[in-house]
């Protein structure tokens, strides 16, 4: 259920407004507007059911969602969420870039990275430092030592730092070195750890399963909501369907579905949607010209002899290529040009 204010209502109207969700054993999600505060209320669907609120003084309406995700919902919040992340606006008007690495390999490799990335205007620096691969013999990420060389190698070239997260125990780890706590696409149902990292209090990056609908992806945006982070980024990467020329099949209809469905930002992963070095710059200019808020790239000072995904790597000379489009792409968006 959904509470509008009235414009005119009262701290006092809205307090007691507060109190009875709290009185009925349920919770409640505040988004204030310049004009109007909503109030989502949350918790088990039949008290929310017998829930009576319109009678309230201060209370112009009440409206009840149908869908299960209640505090991602648009419905819930008319207008978008801009994510400020040390400065870094993710949602707002212009696309941000994540680029780097897929894993982080060494010092050498990753200050070479971060250097190349944010000389062309990345404002976020990838890497991963814990690795879950499809087999247990492939590079699993240097852990720890990663974080340290991740936060180092960001520091260095005034980047922010997104890594992904890979189960419950390294949450508080990551989070000392990390800006943006990644969940990736094999973790999107995992909802234990979504739980987890809604309350580790850092902006969440949500990537897309491999066999996800968008109201599944939708769902699980909700756990992390659930547990007070307003802070979640979605990040579409494609999905698994008959096609095997691409490792995954990039759906950048999902960029419109969510910006139909929900006010979170959603950012495009062009290199693990394609698996295809060559595939990544069209992709990354559809996905802008889509509506995306921002792209995650891969990007290796030498692909050849990368540890992981060099396939999908661009170098430090095509990335600086594909961030020039990207940024002619969007200002003629913004009617610049």
């Amino acid at each position: 259920m959904i509470i509008v204010m009235a414009p005119n209502s009262t701290e006092a109207e809205l307090e007691n407004v507060k109190n009875k969700i709290k009185a009925e054993g349920l919770d409640y999600h505040l988004s204030k507007g310049a004009v109007r505060t909503i109030v989502g209320v949350i918790g088990d669907k039949k008290a929310i059911g017998q829930l009576e609120m319109h009678h309230l003084s201060g209370v112009e309406k009440t409206v009840r969602i149908t869908e299960k995700y209640k505090l991602v919902s648009r419905e819930f919040k008319p207008n978008n969420t801009v994510i400020n992340v040390g400065g870094v606006q993710i949602g707002g008007k212009k696309p941000i870039v994540m680029a780097g690495p897929c894993a982080v390999e060494s010092m050498e490799q990753l200050m070479e990275a971060a250097s190349a990335v944010a000389e062309a205007g990345a404002q976020f620096l990838r890497g991963g430092a814990f690795k879950p691969r499809t087999s247990p013999y492939d590079f699993q990420g240097l852990a720890a030592e990663g974080l340290k060389m991740l936060r180092e190698a960001a520091d260095a070239n005034g980047l922010k730092v997104v890594t992904e997260v890979v189960d419950q125990r390294s949450i508080e780890t990551v989070a000392k070195f990390a800006d943006v706590l990644q969940i990736g696409a094999r973790n999107m149902q995992n909802f234990q750890l979504l739980k987890e990292v809604g309350r580790a209090g850092r902006p969440v990056m949500l990537k897309r399963g491999l066999c996800a609908t968008i109201k599944e992806w939708l769902n699980a945006a909700e756990y992390i909501m659930s547990e007070g982070c307003d802070d979640v980024i979605f990040c579409e990467r494609g999905i698994r369907t008959y096609e095997t020329y691409t490792r995954n099949t990039l759906d950048l209809s999902a960029v419109a579905a969510i910006k139909e469905l929900s006010h979170l930002p959603i950012v495009v992963d062009p290199s693990h949607g394609t698996g295809r070095r060559s595939m990544v710059r069209p992709m990354a200019m559809a996905a802008i010209a889509a509506g995306a808020d921002g792209l995650i790239i891969e990007v290796h000072p030498h692909p050849e002899v990368a540890l992981s995904d060099g396939d999908q790597s661009l170098t430090p000379a095509d990335f600086k290529e594909v961030m020039e489009d990207i940024h002619r792409m969007s200002r003629l968006l913004r009617g610049e040009e």
